[in-house]
C-alpha cells in the first residue's frame, strides 16, 4: 500500500509519524503503513456468498449458499484471540459480507475487544438502516468497490444498475456519519476510467480512494491477459498522482492509495526527484518505513471456513485453521517444522529468498520483493521476479554503467534498513 497523497502531496511528514512511536497499537489508521510493529491488518472473508459476480473476484463468489462457515461463536473466539494478539484491526469482506446476518454483532464484538472494524463491500446492500445500524456498532470505515464508470462497472459486476445501488450506499453510509472511500481495481478494460473515481469522490464529498493493481487469483486469473502492460502501468500511476494533486491544488486533501504493486514507491521517488528534490528525501524515509509487501507481515486473511491465509489473495495454500490453532500461533509460527512455518518464516524476511532481477534491485528494501502469489501465478515460481514490476534495468541498478549515486543510494538502503498495513 503506497500513500500516493501522502507521500507526492506532503500530507504526512515523518514526525507525523514518530509522534506514535511507529506503534500499530496507537498509529492512526492511515498511518499504519509505517508501523515498525506490523501487528497484522487481518481481513476476515465472513461469508463467500455475493449478490454479485464480479470477474475480478479472488473469492470466486456468487449468489448461493457455500458450506462450512464459521459459526458466531467461532468468530467471537477469534475475535478475542486477535484482540489478545495485538491487531489493530478486523476487515469484514466476502463474498458480500452484509448478507451474513450475524454481521453486526460480530462487528460490535470486535470493537468490544478494542479493534478497530472496518467492512470491504460493493455497497448495494447498504440501507439507509443498514448505514444507520453501521453507525451504531462503531464501524470506522466503508470501502465501496467502483471500478469506473457506470458501464465499466455494471460490466464487470455482472449487474445492470450496480453502479447506481453502489452510489446510494456510499450515500447512506456517508450521512450516517461513517467515513467512505472508493476501491478500484486497474486493468486494460477500465484503466482509463481512474479520472471518473476522482470526479465521484468529489461530487459526493468521498474522502478517500484506494487503486489496486491486479493480483492473478480467484477469477481474476481469467483477466492476467487484460492487466495492464509496464507502459500503461507507469500511465495510470502517473495520471492517479495528477488527479490527487489536482485534488489537492483546488483545496481539497483526499486520502489516495495504490496496492498490490511496491514498484509504485520507488516510481513516486523517482518522479519526486525529478520535481521536488526536497520533499523526495522524506518521502526515502516515509518508504523505508512502509517497507513494502507486507505478506505474512502486516496484512493476513481468515477464509469463511477458517482456513488462514498470508493474505486474501493467496487462497491455494493455507497456513492453518483458527478451527483448531488459535490465529496467533499459525502468525508467529516460524520454526520451520513444516511447510506451512517455513512458508511464514521467509515471508517474514523475504529478501534472501527473492530471485533474479528481484534479488539485484536497489530498491528492494523499501518494496520487499513484491507480490510473491502474482509472481507464482504467473511463473509457477514463488520466488520468481514479480511480472507486474515496471521499473526498468537503469531504474533498479541493473543498467550497463550504474553512476556513483546510484551505488551510494543502494548502500544506504541495504545498510540503513529500519526494524520492521493495509486497511481497506
Amino acid at each position: 500500500m503506497i500513500g500516493i497523497s501522502k507521500l507526492y502531496c506532503g500530507a504526512v511528514e515523518p514526525s507525523d509519524v514518530l509522534r506514535y512511536n511507529r506503534e500499530s497499537g496507537k498509529l492512526p489508521s492511515d498511518l499504519l503503513q509505517f508501523a515498525a510493529d506490523k501487528k497484522p491488518v487481518v481481513v476476515w472473508n465472513c461469508t463467500q456468498r455475493c449478490n454479485l459476480k464480479c470477474v475480478h473476484c479472488y473469492a470466486q463468489s456468487e449468489d448461493r449458499n457455500y458450506p462450512g462457515e464459521m459459526s458466531t461463536e467461532e468468530g467471537k473466539a477469534m475475535i478475542d484471540d486477535l484482540a489478545a494478539y495485538g491487531a489493530p484491526v478486523l476487515l469484514f469482506s466476502g463474498g458480500e459480507p452484509t448478507i451474513r446476518k450475524d454481521l453486526l454483532e460480530l462487528m460490535h464484538y470486535a470493537k468490544s475487544k478494542g479493534m478497530r472494524v472496518v467492512i470491504s463491500t460493493n455497497g448495494t446492500l447498504i440501507t439507509e438502516e443498514k448505514a444507520q445500524q453501521f453507525a451504531e456498532v462503531g464501524l470506522s470505515y466503508v470501502g465501496v468497490s467502483l471500478d469506473g464508470s457506470r458501464d465499466t462497472h455494471d460490466n464487470f459486476r455482472g449487474l445492470k444498475g450496480s453502479f447506481d445501488k453502489a452510489i446510494v450506499g456510499i450515500r447512506n453510509s456517508r450521512d450516517a456519519g461513517i467515513k467512505v472511500g472508493l476501491r478500484m481495481t486497474i486493468n486494460k478494460l477500465n484503466w482509463q476510467d481512474i479520472p471518473e473515481i476522482f470526479k465521484v469522490m468529489r461530487e459526493e464529498n468521498i474522502p478517500r480512494a484506494c487503486f489496486y493493481h491486479l493480483v492473478y487469483t480467484g477469477r481474476g486469473t481469467e483477466l492476467m491477459k487484460e492487466d495492464l502492460d509496464h507502459e500503461e502501468t507507469r500511465k495510470a500511476v502517473r495520471l492517479i498522482m495528477d488527479e490527487t494533486k489536482a485534488m489537492f491544488d483546488d483545496g481539497l486533501e483526499p486520502e489516495i492509495l495504490t496496492v498490490d504493486n511496491h514498484a509504485d514507491g520507488p516510481f513516486l521517488y523517482m518522479e519526486m526527484l525529478k520535481e521536488n528534490p526536497d520533499r523526495a528525501e522524506d518521502v526515502l524515509q516515509l518508504l523505508q518505513w512502509n517497507q513494502g509487501n507486507s505478506t505474512g507481515n502486516g496484512i493476513g486473511c481468515v477464509s469463511w471456513n477458517g482456513e488462514v491465509y498470508p493474505d486474501q489473495f493467496w487462497r491455494h495454500f493455507s497456513l492453518g485453521n483458527v478451527r483448531e490453532r488459535p490465529f496467533s500461533e499459525i502468525w508467529t509460527d516460524v520454526s520451520g517444522d513444516t511447510e506451512q512455518s517455513e512458508l511464514m518464516k521467509r515471508l517474514k524476511d523475504k529478501k534472501p529468498y527473492v530471485k533474479g532481477r528481484c534479488a539485484e534491485c536497489k530498491w528492494l528494501q523499501i518494496c520487499g520483493g513484491n507480490f510473491r502469489v502474482r509472481a507464482e501465478a504467473a511463473t509457477g515460481d514463488l520466488w520468481a521476479p514479480d511480472p507486474a514490476c515496471y521499473l526498468t534495468d537503469e531504474e533498479i541498478g541493473l543498467g550497463d554503467v550504474a553512476d556513483l549515486a546510484d551505488r551510494a543510494e543502494a548502500e544506504m538502503l541495504v545498510g540503513d534498513a529500519p526494524i520492521g498495513c493495509e486497511v481497506d
